[in-house]
């Protein structure tokens, strides 16, 4: 079959009720635990709409601690939503599902445009298609992929602002500034990256900077909450909590290992032979910041599956692929029926098993990157479209 972008927008358009179908199962029931739990089609949405008030209509920053949990952007959104879909958690919820499935479509058109030979994968992915309605993390990703795609383009000034956009929904686009860093040192273009790094910042402080004067402690919260959380759902270091392996000072741990990560994602940048674009390594720094951080979230696959879809070289990449998405999706079975066992179910998962398959999905999104990378690395292999238009090589 032959991929064109009506064929890609037929398969967005057909996960995306598949995963509506998925998670109206609790709609209609109710959203009731342990039932959202043991059918796996919990959604942050509509259990959010009431608990941060914004059925109320109070405006996302200014509820003290019931404040909403995200960056500027991503309330804003939040809050504007609640203000014009009718009221209710599940109007909320499915107007709400709505606009992320038009995301969708949309981070679907971009990986196509992108990586056309590949593009049918993204709406293939088990694992995307059953997290799509869990958060709102699309909104985000589809900045990110603006950023991605206008920066591979040399469209430098609005790729910087769409960057900012996307550190002002979600946090962790932050750390795409790394990758982006190396690749204009590797350019020798340190000022053109130090007048990026400007706009991404003035595009963060002009959205920021009105409700942080306003309402700062609700500005602060979703930062102080990040500061000073413990080991969470997902995370590396809450399933060597539950396997009798419980390591102190668990935020000095993360960072080191963060640094270590990028230290050694930085070593294999810098000897590429050619200057790789941000949309093929993007995944690699993404996926060392999910793997250490004290929080793993079953929707994260959302951020990873287009990076990966694009890093891809050719067919021989599609086994490893498939074998981290099966992992993904045994997570995601594993950590709602964990949740169930917890929440008063007949049945559900333990928390050792629940514990062990969380190592595996680690492990699997590590394998990936390792693969890929040593794909990336050896010379030779490099598609023309991988390649930075510089004209140089490097040794």
């Amino acid at each position: 079959m032959r991929v064109t972008t009506r064929v890609v927008i037929a398969l967005a358009l057909l996960a995306s009720l598949l995963s509506f179908a998925k998670f109206n199962y609790c709609a209609e029931t109710g959203w009731k635990t342990p039932g959202q739990y043991v059918h796996a089609c919990y959604s942050d949405i509509p259990a959010l709409y009431g608990e941060r008030g914004l059925d109320k209509g109070v405006w996302a920053y200014n509820n003290g601690e019931n404040s909403v949990e995200y960056p500027v952007v991503q309330g804003a959104i939040m809050w504007a939503s609640a203000k014009v879909i009718p009221e209710g958690a599940n109007n909320y919820f499915y107007g709400s599902a709505l606009l992320l499935a038009l995301l969708f479509i949309f981070i679907a058109l971009i990986v196509f445009r992108i990586r056309p030979e590949f593009g049918y994968l993204l709406p293939l992915a088990p694992a995307a298609i059953a997290s799509l309605y869990i958060n709102w993390d699309l909104w985000a990703i589809a900045a990110m992929m603006l950023a991605i795609n206008w920066f591979d383009r040399k469209q430098d000034y609005a790729s910087a602002f769409a960057l900012g956009i996307a550190i002002s929904t979600k946090f962790l686009p932050i750390f795409l500034l790394i990758p982006i860093a190396l690749i204009y040192f590797r350019r020798e273009e340190l000022l053109k990256f130090v007048k990026y790094l400007a706009v991404v910042g003035a595009t963060f402080v002009a959205i920021n900077l009105p409700v942080a004067l306003t309402t700062f402690d609700g500005w602060w919260r979703f930062y102080s909450l990040n500061l000073n959380r413990g080991s969470d759902w997902g995370s590396l270091w809450y399933a060597l909590s539950n396997l009798g392996l419980d390591l102190t000072h668990q935020n000095y741990l993360s960072v080191l290992l963060l640094l270590i990560a990028i230290t050694l994602f930085s070593l294999f940048f810098l000897q590429t032979v050619n200057v790789l674009k941000l949309a093929h390594v993007a995944l690699f720094i993404m996926v060392a910041v999910m793997a250490v951080s004290k929080v793993y979230s079953p929707q994260y696959v959302l951020w990873l599956v287009p990076l990966a879809v694009i890093a891809l070289i050719d067919k021989r990449d599609l086994a490893i692929f498939w074998f981290w998405q099966g992992a993904e999706v045994l997570y995601h079975l594993a950590i709602w029926q964990h949740l169930a066992s917890v929440t008063g179910a007949k049945f559900g998962l333990p928390v050792v098993a629940y514990s062990i398959i969380t190592l595996i999905r680690i492990g699997a999104s590590i394998a990936l990157v390792v693969r890929l990378a040593a794909r990336h690395r050896k010379s030779g292999v490099f598609p023309s479209e991988f390649l930075l238009s510089t004209g140089e090589s490097y040794p």
